[in-house]
């Protein structure tokens, strides 16, 4: 050994223990130094303690280090600088030791943050020269990304991994599943089975049953099942969470002899079938037309000793109604409630669906009676919303009016959709007796529920009772809203009550209210249909003069009333006054148009318009064509027949 100092000397001894342990050698050294005088120092000095290794030799995490490593980075520290990297190198440099990779990962696991554990990574290499990353802290930073939400999540693990392939480190079997578990697409997935060859290991069942949920994620139950078979073959087995998960995506994709297979292997020996496996193949076999078999499953499922929840009933019922098998639904639904399992929505909908198809809407008094503990407000009010959409108003008058009975409250939403029904099918007094009893079951009567009447009212011209109505609504009733008052503007005109459709605009100018443009719209329609075309022009002069900019309703109502008056210049001077305000005509305004010209015999105006018609892209209809071919045989003015058109081969009605 060279030595500086010709002066000091090193001694070395080395000591052993009386009792010997394996791999615990203990090393001392002592430091002499001699002076010129002849004086002598020594010192002797003890090596730091080996790390502390577990029955394998491998050492073991230092937990001191690793919790105030971990505190530092997530800035526990009350010395915390800005930098918290920059305060654990200080850290460990002033221990003069070196971070290893088993506390590496026990730092990476206690690091909440996918952001804060990836610099950490990166950060670890420039602690000591020696450090390298192994599989243990590469599978513990590409869990942390696998759950994090961050949207380039997958970037970073394909990023970790090509790091991962240039430093030559290989991963375990845990690196494989959290791959699995985290990629959703069959390219990443052949990969991840890649990087089983790649690095020499071995599937196991958990990386199986990764690899087939990753599969069903994908939506590809063929390769899903594939996997399956695979597992099968090397005596692996999956547990009841994914074998119903494996049946349930190839039941929905129609793949119905490998579900029968699926469920066999269940039955046979391998997994007991539950209540859910039983609802996934009562669903498919209801699907597939085979309602016995979904009874035979059912029965089965009930002699296994499940008690079927209210998803099985519904499956079941649903299985029974698609294959027309009314008095099974009914049945099914008696043991349903038999058994106190409460029905929903669901369940009521399925059987009333299965009524009216099967043209016995009159059992439906019979299911009410038998679920009759569970009828509530509800209830009563989803069935009477439901025949009402389905057209059934009689059926849905009569179930209401047991409602009605039943109950001291009502439902508002039952109350709207039975006026709704009502007033749609044109039972106009039944809707008005409605309206006026609906506050005995403690609800208030709106403007909505108002209109709504007023409407069927005024849509069959019943203008007696569309006045006592108003009245009553201003005695009693909530206050008329702007929709109502267009509503009764544009019923009087529908019934040429020219007089009381003013009279109710002026009563809305002066009201809390203001006109609309649909105000106007239903005044010039009421003014200019019943032959005032002049006071109609000049509502159309007053709205303008207000700020109301005249949409194509406006526009088309006027011209068309210009038209059938005979002022030919007028329309053509209002539908160019339409073009220059930016307001685009429509096929009805071109239409309207287009007869006027062909009445008056202006038939080259008529075709110089039908082509501005086909530059704007508008799409022709019956009508147009049956002004077309008035032009082309020339009969305007003459007694209009029945013909074909050559244009299009239609036979159409002219216009009258």
């Amino acid at each position: 050994m060279r030595r500086r100092n010709p002066n000091l000397s090193l001694a070395i001894t080395t000591a052993v223990s009386a009792t010997r342990r394996h791999y615990a050698t203990k090393y001392t050294a002592k430091i002499t130094s001699t002076s010129p005088t002849g004086r002598s120092l020594s010192a002797e000095v003890t090596p730091p303690p080996p790390l502390p290794s577990d029955v394998r030799g491998y050492p073991l995490p230092r937990r001191d280090l690793v919790c105030k490593a971990t505190r530092i980075l997530l800035r526990q520290s009350p010395s915390a600088s800005s930098d918290p990297f920059s305060d654990l190198a200080d850290f460990l440099s002033s221990l003069s030791i070196s971070l290893t990779p088993a506390e590496a990962s026990e730092i990476l696991k206690s690091l909440n943050h996918p952001r804060l554990a990836l610099r950490f990574f990166h950060f670890c290499p420039s602690i000591s020269p020696n450090f390298r990353h192994d599989s243990f802290t590469y599978t513990r930073l590409l869990l942390i990304l696998s759950n994090s939400v961050s949207t380039d999540r997958l970037d970073l693990v394909r990023s970790v991994l090509s790091d991962m392939d240039r430093s030559g480190v290989r991963g375990t079997i845990s690196t494989v599943n959290i791959l699995i578990g985290l990629f959703g697409h069959c390219e990443d997935l052949e990969m991840c089975l890649g990087l089983v060859k790649k690095w020499n290991l071995t599937m196991t069942s958990y990386t199986y049953k990764c690899l087939l949920q990753a599969y069903l994620r994908s939506y590809d139950s063929s390769r899903a099942f594939e996997t399956y078979r695979e597992m099968r073959r090397r005596g692996s087995k999956l547990d009841i969470f994914a074998y119903n998960m494996l049946l349930d995506a190839l039941a929905k994709d129609e793949k119905v002899d490998q579900a029968y297979k699926i469920f066999e292997d269940m039955r046979r020996k391998h997994c007991r079938p539950d209540e859910f496996t039983y609802t996934i193949m009562i669903r498919m076999t209801g699907k597939s037309g085979k309602a016995d078999e979904s009874l035979a499953y059912f029965q089965e499922m009930i002699t296994m000793g499940y008690t079927p929840n209210l998803i099985a009933y519904n499956t079941m019922i649903e299985a029974v109604a698609r294959n027309k098998m009314v008095d099974k639904a009914i049945f099914v639904f008696s043991k349903m409630v038999e058994n106190n399992c409460r029905p929903n929505d669901f369940t009521y909908s399925v059987i009333l669906n299965a009524l009216v198809v099967e043209g016995k809407l009159g059992r439906l008094d019979e299911v009410v009676e038998l679920s009759k503990k569970y009828m509530t407000r509800s209830i009563y009010a989803y069935l009477v919303r439901t025949l009402s959409k389905l057209g059934h108003a009689s059926e849905a008058h009569r179930l209401f009016c047991n409602m009605w009975s039943f109950h001291e409250k009502g439902d508002r939403e039952a109350f709207v959709s039975m006026l709704e029904s009502l007033c749609s099918a044109g039972k106009t007094a039944e809707a008005m007796d409605l309206l006026n009893k609906i506050h005995e079951k403690g609800i208030t009567p709106d403007t909505i529920m108002y209109n709504m009447v007023f409407s069927a009212l005024g849509r069959l011209k019943q203008i007696s009772h569309l006045h006592e109505l108003y009245e009553e609504m201003k005695k009693d009733g909530p206050a008329p809203d702007i929709i109502t008052y267009n509503i009764l503007i544009a019923s009087f005109g529908r019934a040429g009550k020219v007089d009381e459709a003013v009279n109710l605009f002026e009563e809305l100018e002066n009201s809390d209210c203001r006109p609309d443009i649909v105000s106007y719209n239903s005044l010039i329609n009421c003014l200019g249909k019943n032959g005032n075309v002049d006071e109609a022009h000049m509502r159309f002069k007053e709205m303008q003069e207000k700020g109301f900019c005249p949409d194509v309703v406006t526009y088309s109502t006027l011209i068309e009333c210009f038209g059938k008056t005979n002022k030919v210049e007028m329309a053509c001077r209002l539908f160019d006054e339409m073009l220059a305000d930016g307001c685009s005509p429509n096929i009805v305004t071109y239409n309207i148009l287009l007869d006027c010209l062909e009445r008056c015999g202006r038939t080259a105006e008529a075709v110089d318009l039908y082509a501005k018609l086909k530059q704007q892209g508008l799409t022709p209809d019956s009508i147009t064509y049956a002004v077309l071919e008035r032009l082309q045989s020339g009969s305007h003015g003459k007694t209009r027949v029945r013909r074909q058109s050559p244009i299009t081969g239609w036979v159409v009605s002219p216009l009258r």
